[in-house]
């Protein structure tokens, strides 16, 4: 059954909501608009807010409903943490999309708010703190990826929960590294900027 369950999560992980609802609602495609991700923060530049908020609670959705379809079935905390770190990797690594997913943040958000919820909530406070003060998504993203690791340690996780989320925050700082050398020469689109 973990095989099974980890698969799963890794194909839900996969759904591209950016491209598909973005596409739906306002004829782009985020693959070739904007940044190329296929993530909120895009669809926010280049389709509007309400798609935005749409592929938020969606990409939060399907992490949460993977390690919740976990639990429900009875895998014990180590394979809801492959889980968790699978459905990460479908979001980032989409099979659909030869690969080329979007970076994991709200994703991971949702896995982890089931796995733990302290960290995962002082992580949320963290990203919009940052995000609000420097106007920078990714930033936002980068330190609330950073933290998450540590806050799990220290709220008191199961060990393998806290591996999976460090393995889960060199994912989305993997992911990050364009946006850190875009910080790092003043070149980082900042929150309400909008692209074609």
């Amino acid at each position: 059954m973990s095989i099974w369950l980890i698969t799963v999560a890794y194909l839900i992980g996969g759904i591209p909501f950016a491209l598909l609802l973005a596409r739906r609602m306002g004829g782009t495609d985020v693959r070739y608009s904007g940044s190329g991700n296929i993530g909120a923060t895009n669809v926010l530049r280049t389709t509007g807010p309400s798609t935005a908020l749409a592929v938020l609670t969606l990409d939060l959705g399907k992490g949460y409903a993977a390690v919740w379809l976990a639990r429900s079935l009875g895998a014990d905390v180590g394979v809801q943490g492959a889980v968790a770190a699978a459905v990460v990797t479908g979001h980032i690594f989409p099979v659909w999309l030869k690969f080329r997913g979007g970076k994991g943040v709200a994703t991971a958000c949702g896995a982890f708010a089931l796995l733990a919820p302290t960290a995962t909530l002082v992580g949320a406070a963290v990203f919009t703190l940052v995000a609000w003060l420097t106007r920078y998504v990714s930033l936002g993203s980068i330190a609330t990826a950073a933290l998450l690791p540590p806050m799990a340690y220290v709220t008191g996780s199961p060990s393998s929960v806290v591996v999976s989320a460090l393995g889960v925050m060199l994912l989305v700082l993997v992911r990050h590294r364009g946006n850190v050398r875009r910080l790092y020469d003043g070149t980082e689109p900042s929150v309400g900027d909008r692209v074609s």
